[in-house]
């Protein structure tokens, strides 16, 4: 260890490296410091291995300001360290494949920022990081319940993961449109929103959800849809398959009613295109984050005032079913450099950091960590204030089940989004759709 470079990066150490200080310190206006964050609370002691070079995968930012600040951020760690960082962003939906055929050949990056329950597919290929997620919830006020469930391996519990965010799920919609179908705003409730969406196509503005392989979009909305009625793909054992269900039914026809409101084309859309068709005024309400409205200010802001947005509507059950797009960072145990690795995610989560993210990015990410709830950032627009409940309000992938290797097969098969679309678009009936969604997911959990 004596050849190696020792750079003990302290919270105070951190402030003490000018540029690091300086160049994280350069945040939007609107993002203000809170001394209450500031608690002195030791942070976790890295020796960094002698000249670091880190190699990240991430998913490409929908909102540009993601990139550039993410980049920023980057470049003051390799300023404050000397170490280095080689980031490949990819679409989305190759995250998940690249990182599993990577886990397998025990080779590739290093850092991967995967999807849901990415981790739980390889727990013992990845390195434990409680010691930065404990020092991060100790500092900035805790988790939000469904980090732990994600974060944390269910047998030894030990933190897999340092859940990064959700790229939040609201719903979008034009006001005068909705006006103009009868409704002073979108309901808050299932049934009401379904008589909201009716009445829009009536008048002639359609709606659009996507129903084809979209890791965000159609995952977010069927899943709300399905749990909103008290559907369900597994009992809290993990192995009791339940989707063949009275409430499954019951989802499966409210969701043709919603689809028959719906612009043509829906089951081939994957994640750009709800907002392609929104911002071309194509219809009238989706459901997405926020990159939507980010877009509509920069390019279309004939639509961005004309833009709402709200927490999905709650199902019979009564309470909020969300699920909303998440993103974790995770170490594989090939790396090289481990404490390098560590250092740095634990750099991305300090407040100077992840709050010039998020107030640059106007929110496109939720935060994590519940002491973030009350930036600034959050009050530049009212529209955008929605989007700070979603990680707080959403379930996970596989309720009511555990996380695990089969929860995140189901959702990588997207075994739910096809039985949704097999009702709406490809003309099964709802009973057919549940018995062969009840096979596939016998299949993954039973096997």
């Amino acid at each position: 260890m004596g050849k190696e470079m020792k750079h003990w990066l302290s919270r105070r150490n951190f402030l003490k490296t000018s540029a690091a200080g300086l160049a994280c310190g350069a945040m939007p206006a609107l993002f203000q410091f809170n001394p209450a964050l500031a608690a002195d609370i030791p942070a976790p002691r890295f020796v960094l291995e002698r000249q670091p070079v880190l190699k990240v995968l991430r998913w490409m930012g929908f909102v540009k300001s993601d990139e550039e600040i993410w980049r920023i951020n980057t470049k003051k760690w390799e300023i404050a360290t000397g170490g280095r960082v080689i980031t490949d962003f990819i679409q989305w939906e190759d995250v998940r494949s690249r990182a599993a055929m990577e886990s397998v050949l025990g080779a590739g990056h290093d850092i991967v920022f995967g999807w849901f329950d990415d981790p739980h597919l390889y727990p013992d290929r990845l390195l434990d990081v409680s010691e930065v997620a404990d020092y991060l919830g100790k500092k900035y006020g805790g988790w939000y319940p469904v980090c732990e469930v994600y974060g944390r391996d269910p047998q030894s519990r030990q933190w897999i993961a340092l859940p990064l965010g959700s790229a939040g799920m609201c719903l979008n919609y034009r006001v005068s449109q909705v006006q103009e179908a009868g409704f002073a705003k979108v309901p808050d409730d299932v049934a009401g929103f379904l008589r909201c969406c009716k009445a829009l196509k009536a008048k002639g503005y359609p709606t659009g959800f996507s129903l084809g392989h979209a890791v965000g979009d159609a995952n977010a909305w069927c899943h709300w849809w399905l749990w909103s009625f008290g559907g369900k793909a597994v009992e809290t054992d993990g192995r009791t398959i339940a989707i063949n269900s009275r409430e499954t039914g019951e989802a499966l026809e409210a969701a043709r009613e919603l689809y028959d409101t719906m612009i043509p084309g829906v089951e081939n859309w994957l994640d750009p295109h709800n907002n392609q068709a929104f911002l071309a005024g194509q219809i009238s309400l989706t459901a997405n984050g926020n990159s939507i409205f980010f877009a509509s200010m920069q390019h279309s802001p004939d639509i961005n005032r004309d833009l709402m947005t709200m927490n999905f509507p709650v199902g019979p059950v009564g309470f909020p079913t969300e699920l909303s797009l998440f993103s974790l960072g995770f170490i594989f145990k090939h790396t090289l450099v481990p404490n390098t690795a560590r250092h740095y995610l634990q750099f991305l989560f300090e407040e100077p950091c992840y709050g010039a993210w998020e107030s640059g990015t106007w929110g496109f990410v939720t935060p994590t960590l519940k002491s973030y709830y009350d930036l600034a950032a959050w009050h530049k627009d009212p529209r955008i204030t929605p989007y700070r409940e979603c990680t707080g309000r959403m379930l996970w992938n596989g309720y009511q089940g555990p996380p695990g290797a089969a929860s995140a097969a189901a959702l990588n098969e997207y075994v739910i989004v096809d039985m949704f679309a097999d009702v709406c678009t490809g003309g099964k009936t709802p009973k057919a759709a549940m018995l062969a969604a009840e096979k596939r997911l016998a299949c993954i959990y039973l096997r």
